[in-house]
């Protein structure tokens, strides 16, 4: 019997938000780190419009994982994630990393390997499993700006309401999450996009 090759089920979480902000993917299991950022993307709702790093470990043995700068003003080593491949790193369920986005507004995730398993003949990956609560709105300024447009969101009295309803195009509802509506973009293309 021919063995499929495997998948990555992951867990990815925002950090110093509650109730916590998920989701659960399945991604192939040859992604490397770009398609991996691409797939968070996607999952979570964000608009792919800052940067982004992965940091694995700490210390002397910590590694930073993105896009490095081509003009080299990188503070520290980044490996370019297109050429480091996510189970190097991900390998047995139970290891994590870190996934930041936005560096300004400071979004970070864990990223957790839950399971590596076989890959269904019929599905396409990469696939939305699960998840609660929206993306936050861009810009909105990571955790603490995110939970102040709660607040101002909820108390229609707040003299910041309207102003906020017209920044965001509308209501926003929190809670909203649907992992049926998730939609992957090829991450080949969307590097083409991002880089020609």
């Amino acid at each position: 019997m021919k063995t499929e090759p495997a998948i990555l089920r992951l867990r990815v979480q925002l950090r110093y938000i509650e109730p916590a902000i998920w989701r659960e993917i399945e991604v192939p299991g040859e992604y490397n780190f770009w398609d991996l950022h691409v797939a968070i993307q996607d999952a979570m709702g964000w608009q792919d419009s800052h940067l982004h790093a992965f940091r694995v470990g700490e210390g002397r043995n910590a590694v930073t994982i993105g896009v490095p700068d081509p003009d080299g003003f990188d503070d520290a080593p980044v490996l370019p994630g297109r050429k480091v491949p996510v189970r190097q790193y991900l390998e047995k369920p139970g290891q994590r990393v870190q996934y930041d986005y936005d560096f300004g507004d400071g979004w970070e995730h864990d990223v957790v390997l839950l399971e590596v398993a076989e890959r269904q003949p019929r599905l396409k990956y990469p696939w939305c499993v699960g998840g609660a609560r929206a993306c936050p709105p861009e810009d909105c300024g990571g955790p603490p700006g995110y939970e102040e447009l709660l607040e101002t969101l909820s108390d229609p009295v707040h003299p910041e309401h309207e102003s906020m309803l017209e920044w965001l195009g509308g209501p926003f509802d929190p809670e909203a999450f649907d992992p049926d509506a998730v939609r992957f973009d090829d991450p080949k293309k969307r590097w083409r996009r991002a880089y020609g």
